[in-house]
């Protein structure tokens, strides 16, 4: 398996280069990404890009549910709407433990452990994408995918998602487990 780089490694700021190989190799380094996602835990990844292995190459995986999908150069083509996350900034909110629903909007990254935090991101995107034979697509893709494909792209640019979070003047939040092994949040002071 490979190890997933953390902050402040640097080559999570650095910008991946397009892929102009679809050979063996390049499918083994996607193998072994997919081995490396599987096995993530407490939290389990929906997402990873190459730079986040230290493969500095314009292509990541998804699995939002259980299938892994692959993304080889993508770009966002169009997309619409903005998901605005419900996890307020409201001091009374900031202090408690999420609801579940307000969970599921706060986002995370592996390569930043322990810390979430809410982004607006867009609801639907047309992406263009090649396959790990070398096929291109074309596909509108909605809802929690739209979500992980845009939080990976930025990978691909050296951007991480506390950037976002920052620039949109939200709250950045640690998670940690209670005396009940219980998961909370505490609002990190900026």
């Amino acid at each position: 398996m490979l190890k997933i780089l953390v902050t402040p490694s640097p080559g999570l700021l650095s910008k991946s280069v397009s892929v102009t190989k679809f050979d063996r190799k390049l499918k083994k380094e996607i193998s072994e990404m997919k081995k490396t996602l599987d096995s993530t835990r407490d939290p389990v990844g929906v997402g990873l890009a190459a730079p986040q292995v230290g493969i500095l190459k314009r292509f990541f995986l998804a699995k939002p549910k259980n299938k892994t999908r692959v993304f080889i150069n993508p770009e966002i083509l169009e997309s619409s709407g903005e998901e605005i996350p419900s996890f307020t900034n409201s001091p009374k909110i900031e202090r408690k433990k999420p609801k579940a629903s307000q969970k599921k909007l706060l986002e995370g990254c592996l390569s930043i452990p322990n810390i979430w935090g809410n982004v607006a991101r867009k609801k639907e995107i047309k992406l263009r994408y090649q396959d790990i034979e070398g096929k291109i697509h074309i596909e509108s893709i909605k809802g929690f995918l739209s979500i992980i494909i845009q939080h990976e792209l930025d990978h691909l640019e050296g951007v991480l998602f506390t950037k976002h979070v920052m620039a949109q003047n939200e709250q950045l939040y640690r998670s940690y487990k209670n005396k009940d092994g219980e998961e909370e949040f505490r609002e990190i002071k900026i």
